[in-house]
């Protein structure tokens, strides 16, 4: 299995052990690590069987000045940034993140920030063979989560998760 961390995460493959399918021919990835799964997944020759995407990073209703705000704010104040994105994306639940932050950069940011999910991609997965498995939480703070199911539904098997965020807990 390949999985691929979120934005300023690393190693938070078993925050996701519930839904996970471990085997050689599987991708996965949080948040912006399913952009990167994705576009790992185009540029294979590898066999792969099943690609899952939690909370995908999909900004791709958002106006150009909210891309811009968060930008700017990150590179005003990275640690504050991340304080309010680390606290965003525990939501409800009580669990503690601390070993897998990780220091993103803004870079990163505008890359998954403007990254365009497109339905040419995903059928050309599809189109593999490749089964795509989408989670997304009802109470996601980063992402719109309703917005990012309207899109994928129509490619993939979509598990849209009550009562949860961004963490899918």
């Amino acid at each position: 299995m390949k999985f691929f961390s979120g934005f300023s995460f690393r190693d938070e493959k078993e925050l996701f052990g519930d839904y996970l399918i471990e085997n050689d021919f599987s991708v996965a990835g949080f948040s912006k690590g399913a952009i990167d799964a994705v576009e790992y997944l185009l540029g294979t020759k590898r066999r792969v069987d099943l690609l899952q995407l939690f909370s995908p990073a999909y900004f791709n209703t958002k106006e150009e000045s909210f891309k811009r705000a968060q930008s700017l704010a990150f590179k005003k104040s990275p640690q504050r940034y991340l304080e309010s994105f680390y606290k965003k994306c525990i939501g409800d639940s009580d669990i503690d993140i601390e070993s897998f932050k990780s220091e993103g950069s803004s870079q990163e940011l505008d890359s998954l920030l403007h990254y365009e999910w497109s339905a040419a991609k995903l059928e050309e997965i599809g189109a593999r063979g490749v089964k795509v498995e989408v989670y997304l939480g009802e109470r996601d703070e980063i992402v719109d989560s309703v917005s990012a199911l309207a899109f994928f539904e129509k490619y993939a098997q979509v598990w849209y998760i009550r009562g949860v965020g961004h963490l899918l807990r």
